[in-house]
């Protein structure tokens, strides 16, 4: 008996040893995030021979671009999986063809062993060509999957040098994959010819361009854009507009991303309840050489073809987007015998007066950023949205109605002023 009892409380510690293991080890699992969800970047640098050049702060751009990425090697954020790509790294010839295709991934995106990536840094030499457009497509290659935030960094002293594949070019196609990858750029030396190729990469996928001259500038921006991916954002939905409100796309509230060709229109769906208010926006990015005058047109139209509010605005080419709005609230209605009444359908359309020298092509379109959101509708009827000053004959008959009455007014009292005068 009392072996008996003595093995049966053995059982019982050894049960509840491995039920207090598994429930420690089950909510650690549980806490650790989802390696798909963690932000992804991808320091793309320049190790060409113009990287030999001393001309920042009395060393070479190539030993300040590695002091920079030991410094941000150092401060990178433990949930960020980062990776590092060299372009003209390894042939130091003359073949064209063969320098073109110089660009590797020196260390693999993924979780950071600092003294290991700091290790392949540090044996870089400036080398060869300047293929940027061979290195981007590598680079977006290593960031592909899962669905988190992907950021590409730049960092060069030189125009690609590997053309007829245009750099910019490159970066409109990733864009246009619809894959929400940030391309960031940071200039090694202050040329405008060089400049212009680095912004046209940067605008054509929604990031930056910065130029710097000193290597507390390069490791401190270079720190400040991996930080930034880090952060928690939210990513746009990749859509595809139609020609026509008939096979546009139905859209739920959230964020959305398209392209849109030059002169053409882009076609959405949304369903409107009675008692919410439809609220969108639109931005369209001028990521290539435009002519100055320019607008963008967003318009509520119901599916038969009649307009209910628009909003518009215009450019000069001051800025390189442009953004548009409106708001429609459709009204409460009364139940009828107990079912809820039915969903109206509301046709977005995009449109732009867009142009552009016959050099600059139109493919693929221009970056699109769609935003919908549906809210409780106004509950005051006076609410000017509600009321419907912005649907165009409502707004038209006020100002007939009401010049009708000022100049009413206008001629009664200068005729009373006039009879005054001629008594007096």
């Amino acid at each position: 008996m009392i072996i008996r009892k003595r093995l049966t409380a053995g059982v019982c510690v050894l049960l509840a040893t491995l039920a207090a293991g598994l429930g420690t080890a089950l909510p650690a699992t549980a806490d650790e995030p989802p390696s798909a969800l963690s932000p992804k970047v991808e320091l793309v640098l320049d190790v060409s021979g113009s990287m030999r050049t001393r001309d920042i702060d009395g060393q070479s751009r190539m030993s300040a671009a590695k002091q920079a990425f030991n410094d941000v090697l150092d401060a990178v954020p433990e949930e960020v999986q980062l990776g590092i790509r060299t372009l003209g790294a390894d042939y130091p010839g003359d073949d064209r063809k063969v320098g073109c295709k110089d660009t590797k991934q020196l260390y693999p995106v993924g979780p950071l062993d600092r003294t290991e990536a700091k290790t392949a840094v540090a044996t870089l030499a400036p080398t060869g060509w300047t293929p940027i457009g061979p290195a981007l497509l590598g680079a977006a290659d290593d960031l592909d999957g899962g669905d988190a935030t992907r950021r590409i960094v730049l960092i060069t002293d030189g125009e690609d040098t590997c053309g007829p594949l245009d750099p910019c070019e490159v970066a409109r196609d990733i864009a246009a994959r619809g894959i929400h990858l940030v391309i960031d750029t940071l200039g090694l030396v202050p040329n405008a010819k060089i400049r212009q190729q680095l912004t046209c990469i940067a605008e054509a996928t929604g990031g930056t361009y910065t130029a710097v001259q000193h290597a507390d500038e390069l490791s401190g921006r270079v720190k400040q854009l991996v930080d930034r991916a880090a952060e928690p954002t939210i990513t746009p939905v990749a859509t595809e507009g139609a020609n026509s409100c008939s096979s546009a796309p139905e859209l739920k509230a959230g964020l959305y991303t398209d392209r849109q060709e030059i002169g053409k229109h882009r076609w959405y769906r949304v369903d409107v309840r009675p008692g919410q208010e439809l609220r969108a926006s639109v931005s369209v990015s001028a990521d290539r050489a435009v002519d100055n005058d320019y607008g963008v047109l967003l318009r509520a139209v119901t599916t038969h073809g009649r307009e209910i509010v628009r909003g518009s605005e215009s450019g000069t080419g001051r800025t390189d987007a442009i953004s548009a709005g409106l708001r429609y609230p459709k009204p409460e209605l009364d139940d009828v015998d107990g079912a809820e009444p039915p969903a109206e359908t509301v046709c977005l359309d995009l449109g732009n007066s867009f142009s552009a020298p016959a050099s600059v092509k139109t493919t693929p379109g221009m970056p699109v950023e769609l935003t919908v959101d549906l809210v409780d509708g106004p509950d005051n009827a006076s609410d000017v949205a509600a009321f419907g000053l912005g649907r165009g004959w409502w707004l038209l008959g006020a100002l007939v109605l009401t010049g009708l009455v000022a100049g009413l007014l206008t001629g009664w009292i200068s005729r009373w002023r006039i009879a005054v005068w001629r008594t007096n």
